[in-house]
């Protein structure tokens, strides 16, 4: 199972919070949260192809170009699932999150989801019936690797067309 993941400037190590205006960008490597995912990720037979990364403030700054422009390098790479995320408790991320997985399911072919926290309420409303979007902490540390082990079986269900894929969400969604 092929997968992309899309971070931050933060998640993917290229910025902090005051460096916003990251270029969108992409390496054929895991980086951030992909790479803790490995171990949970061998057991389901994936891998991550490729991390996508753009700064929170050149999304906010021109969300539908960026948008378009992910959904482009999505249809280039093909991968199996795209996971958005996680993107804990950071509103601006979570909200690019949400946007650009629902444009790549509606505009790719690619089944995609976001991860984000609870404190995202106004996103996780807008989107939650729209698209699945993993459960995570708030931040690191307590509950990140069931977040983490859940965003890896929310990816397999999708790729696999797993009828137990509604229970799943039950449990490990929003």
């Amino acid at each position: 199972m092929k997968i992309v993941m899309l971070f931050d400037q933060i998640q993917s190590g290229l910025g902090t919070k005051d460096d916003t205006m990251v270029p969108l960008t992409g390496k054929k490597e895991a980086v951030g949260p992909a790479v803790m995912m490995q171990p949970f990720l061998k057991e389901i037979g994936g891998h991550v192809m490729a991390c996508l990364c753009c700064g929170n403030g050149t999304y906010l700054a021109d969300p539908d170009e960026v948008s378009r422009k992910l959904c482009a390098m999505v249809k280039k790479l093909q991968p199996d699932v795209v996971v958005c995320g996680p993107a804990f408790n950071y509103v601006d991320y979570a909200a690019m999150c949400a946007r650009v997985a629902d444009d790549i399911i509606r505009t790719t072919g690619v089944k995609a989801f976001a991860a984000m926290s609870q404190e995202n309420g106004a996103v996780i409303e807008a989107y939650k019936d729209k698209i699945m979007i993993v459960k995570t902490p708030k931040k690191g540390g307590a509950g990140l690797n069931d977040a983490l082990k859940n965003i890896c079986r929310v990816a397999k269900a999708m790729t696999d067309d797993d009828p137990g894929l509604s229970k799943l969400k039950g449990e490990v969604c929003f």
